[in-house]
């Protein structure tokens, strides 16, 4: 397993050792100890998974203190790209967004530490992600920043005017706006 670092501290993508033969492959998609050998100290408590279908966008989402969440995501099927904007107010890079393909084929993982909002658009006929989260959901605690805020400038891979979101997406305000608590 290795990381590769992003421009942005903390927000890393993680490479798993895949062993693959006649009948096809294995790896390890997440180790406690592989993990803190690699100085990822996290306590992930909670599993997610979704499945959408192509021109899906699922976005931006966070989770406010004392409920913020690290998210370690990975696509089971299909093709994602995947998002994070740093919401951390004393980070060099707040404001900024990051993005990364992650596929059933490249076996990629991000994780997106506390302090970030999070979405993704489907890019594939069909996807299934999953993620782990080092902190249970909490309602009261759940945030989001508009999926096509100007100032964010997110290349999501895709015709935003074709794009299937949710209306409680649709209604998220601008990073300027938004109840972050990082």
């Amino acid at each position: 397993m290795k990381i590769e670092e992003t421009f942005i501290k903390d927000l890393v993508i993680v490479e798993p050792t895949v062993f693959g033969d006649e009948r096809g492959y294995f790896f390890e998609s997440y180790s406690k100890t592989k993990f803190e050998d690699l100085g990822i100290n996290i306590d992930f408590v909670q599993d997610n998974q979704s499945f959408s279908k192509k021109g899906t966008l699922r976005g931006l989402h966070y989770q406010n203190p004392p409920f913020a969440q690290t998210k370690l995501v990975r696509v089971l099927e299909g093709e994602i790209i995947d998002v994070a904007v740093d919401l951390r107010k004393d980070s060099p890079t707040y404001g900024k967004s990051f993005s990364v393909l992650l596929s059933s084929e490249n076996k990629k993982q991000l994780l997106v530490p506390q302090g970030f909002a999070h979405g993704f658009s489907v890019i594939s006929e069909t996807a299934s992600v999953m993620y782990k989260c080092d902190q249970f959901y909490n309602k009261a605690s759940e945030g989001g920043i508009k999926y096509d805020d100007s100032s964010l400038n997110i290349d999501w891979g895709m015709d935003l005017n074709d794009a299937i979101v949710s209306e409680k997406d649709q209604i998220l305000p601008s990073i300027e706006n938004c109840n972050s608590l990082f």
